[in-house]
């Protein structure tokens, strides 16, 4: 078909955020705040209430892997213990193994989620994630708190309780890739959690240089107002990402990276604040910088925003007006993979050359997929 025909070294899409849900995990409380979640930023789609069963392992091989190019995807997960999650860390592990034994290796990559503060024992089990369920990085959500914790909940990165001790693990376990959910907090941005903001990022990447920081969603916001210029409001939105980053130093280039999951989906029928997103990312992190992610399966099958992606331009009177780089088809082949592969050492060719094979594979991992995560 024509996505796989479009499939060459060059152009190869590694998507860093694909999520699914155990069905049967469906009443968990972090499944009535990923349900609310997705019935805000896509009502369309949920107008009638979610269907577990579209968010299931079997639907999101299909949609990643049979229903886009996307040759490597990264498998996360939302907040929560393991034990009211929608997904366990075993579980994306679990899932990446099916797809190697159908599939080959290498065409997924996975996160442990951590909750640095469920305290020293949450620290302490890093050590035998990292050798059993071998993560390709840690993902966190320093918004999340336990429900004990109430409002008080949430930490920071900077934060000499929580933050550092993490990060200080990390450095010592490995992989020493650190994904941070910043920003989509909820319908009103005002009332979001202060550690949701990407404040803290800035001063996290200069304390530790030697660990890569990925900020998941770039600190964008679900706001009735559009984001526009830095000079407009540099403490809203993805602004506060490219606040932080100046303040401590933090060029383009550097050990923090910007992830485009959802924002580019919540975005789209925005595009003159799509170009001023882009823009910032582009002038704060810079090409080599920002990866590319699309939060499937809760938005369907990926190939839309992919092919919305490679036709989108950030127009000329904006690059003069704002001083933002063009963003050329080399800069998009970059986010759409060759960054990713990079970072995560993977040989774009046979990332390529795999990714058609899609067809033959597929029904039989589906099948227990299907099984194996109910």
């Amino acid at each position: 078909d024509a996505a796989v025909a479009a499939l060459g070294g060059d152009r190869v899409v590694i998507d860093v955020q694909t999520h699914l849900v155990r069905p049967s995990r469906s009443a968990t409380s972090a499944a009535d705040a990923l349900f609310a979640f997705l019935r805000m930023v896509d009502p369309e789609r949920w107008s009638g209430g979610v269907d577990p069963s579209l968010l299931s392992a079997a639907e999101w091989a299909a949609c990643v892997f049979g229903g886009s190019e996307t040759a490597v995807a990264l498998l996360t997960s939302p907040p929560g213990r393991a034990s009211e999650n929608v997904l366990s860390n075993a579980d994306i592990a679990g899932a990446r193994d099916i797809v190697d034994r159908y599939a080959g290796t290498g065409r997924v990559l996975t996160h442990a989620i951590v909750h640095p503060n469920l305290g020293a024992v949450e620290l302490d089990a890093m050590v035998e994630w990292a050798q059993v369920l071998r993560p390709a990085g840690w993902k966190v959500y320093t918004l999340w708190a336990p429900p004990e914790q109430g409002d008080a909940g949430g930490w920071f990165l900077d934060d000499e309780q929580t933050g550092w001790p993490f990060l200080e693990r990390v450095r010592a376990v490995g992989p020493r890739i650190v994904c941070a959910h910043k920003g989509i907090a909820g319908p009103v941005a005002s009332r979001a959690p202060a550690s949701a903001s990407p404040r803290d990022v800035g001063p996290a990447a200069a304390a530790f240089p030697d660990v890569t920081f990925v900020v998941y969603h770039s600190g964008y916001d679900v706001d009735p107002r559009e984001e526009g210029p830095y000079d407009d409001d540099p403490d809203r939105g993805v602004s506060r990402l490219v606040s932080s980053l100046a303040a401590a130093g933090v060029g383009p280039g550097a050990n923090v990276y910007a992830e485009l999951g959802s924002t580019w989906f919540l975005m789209l029928r925005r595009p003159h604040e799509a170009a001023h997103v882009l823009g910032k990312l582009l002038l704060a992190v810079g090409e080599d910088r920002i990866l590319w992610g699309t939060d499937s399966v809760w938005y369907g099958a990926p190939q839309p925003l992919i092919d919305a992606f490679r036709a989108f331009r950030i127009p000329e009177r904006m690059q003069e007006q704002f001083g933002y780089p063009a963003l050329s088809d080399a800069a998009k082949a970059k986010i759409l993979g060759e960054n990713t592969g990079a970072l995560y050492r993977i040989d774009l060719g046979l990332a390529g050359g795999v990714a058609a094979s899609s067809r033959e594979w597929l029904p039989a991992a589906r099948h227990e997929l299907a099984t194996q995560l109910a």
